[in-house]
Formats: C-alpha cells, structure tokens, sequence
C-alpha cells in the first residue's frame, strides 16, 4: 500500500483510506510504471467483495507488463486520435458537458483550500484522478490541519458520490479494460465503502 505522508497523527482507518484514494489517484492520472505494477502485486485479499477485487487485481497484474498497462490506458483514456473509451470528468458525466458548472463549483472548493491548477498538463482540475487526491491530501492534512471531518464529508458529497461510481462501473466494463477492469471494480466497491463510512461517522 502506498506511504502515507502527514503533519499529524492520523488513525489506522484514516491512514488505509488515504492510501487507497491515492493509489487510486495514481493508477488513474498515469499508467502504472513498474513501482506501481509492484505494488499491485503485493496486493493483500480476503473474502470480501473488496478483497476478492484485490485478489483479482493481483492476479492480473501478475500476469501483465508495463508495456501492456501502458498500452490499455492509452486505449481507455486517451485513445488513438480520436479519444479514449472513458472520459473521467466530473462536469461530463454529471452535466454531460466538458468545463460546465461541476468544474466552477470544483475550483471554488480549490481556492478555499488554497489550490490552483498547476498546469502541467491541459487536463481540467475535475478530472477523477485529480479529485481523488485531492480528497487524500484532506485526511491527511496536506492543505491544513483545519479541514474537519465534516468538511472532508462535503467534498465527497459534492465531487466524488454523484458520480464517481458510475464512472467506475464504466471502467470495469470498457472494452479495452483488462487490469482497469478490476481496477473499476476496485473503485466503485470503494466509493460504496467512503459512502457507508461518512454515513456512519454522521
């Protein structure tokens, strides 16, 4: 599991949901080079529907090179010339439009938590990889160490529970998904956990 980095303590459940919002942030904002190939292979499992996913993750990723992860994430995201199968964007999948009002809504949370586009790139800052670390620098306190748990709630009801789900579901049954698939699978059992956890913490 991915190192958590923090200015302070945080719990054992708040360190394994940081984790995994920001190897999900990572196998979605680029393909997985062979630290992360790696990682995906030291994978635990048990015999839940999230550990079962994990298990099947593993075993994929066992079995594929990062020539062939590189060239499925292409295919997904990007495609060749035309555009990829999936298009991670807040705005689209929630207005059906790119740089619609999710994405205004999305940077007026950013500029609250003193965070701009740092332009690197000309992928919009509602991009899901993008959201889901941003969701893991506000349990760790990457932003500040004021941002509560109620905070933290109503960022996940804004930008990640109206749509990240289905998105996921999409991911899983894509065409060109093969590792991405179970990566899906990973990503939607997780949304319906962080959904379930706020609930409970309400």
């Amino acid at each position: 599991m991915l190192a958590v980095e923090s200015t302070e303590k945080l719990s054992s459940e708040d360190e394994l949901r940081a984790s995994y919002y920001a190897l999900l942030s990572r196998l979605l904002i680029q393909s997985p080079d062979t630290e992360t190939l790696t990682l995906l292979r030291d994978m635990g499992s048990d015999d839940s529907p999230f550990g079962t996913a994990l298990g099947t993750m593993r075993k994929i990723a066992e079995q594929t090179s990062v020539e062939q992860t590189g060239e499925e994430f292409t295919k997904l995201f990007y495609g060749h010339g035309a555009g990829g199968e999936i298009s991670p964007y807040e705005s689209l999948y929630i207005t059906g439009l790119i740089y619609d009002k999710p994405l205004a809504q999305l940077r007026n949370d950013l500029a609250e938590f003193g965070l701009e586009h740092a332009r690197h790139n000309d992928e919009p800052e509602d991009h899901a990889g993008y959201i889901l670390e941003i969701m893991h620098g506000l349990i760790i306190g990457t932003y500040s160490k004021d941002i509560t748990p109620e905070r933290q709630f109503e960022f996940f009801q804004s930008h990640i529970a109206p749509w990240m789900e289905k998105f996921f579901e999409d991911l899983e049954k894509a065409d060109s998904s093969y590792l991405y698939s179970a990566i899906g699978t990973i990503g939607r059992l997780f949304i319906v956990i962080e959904s379930d956890y706020f609930k409970m913490a309400a």
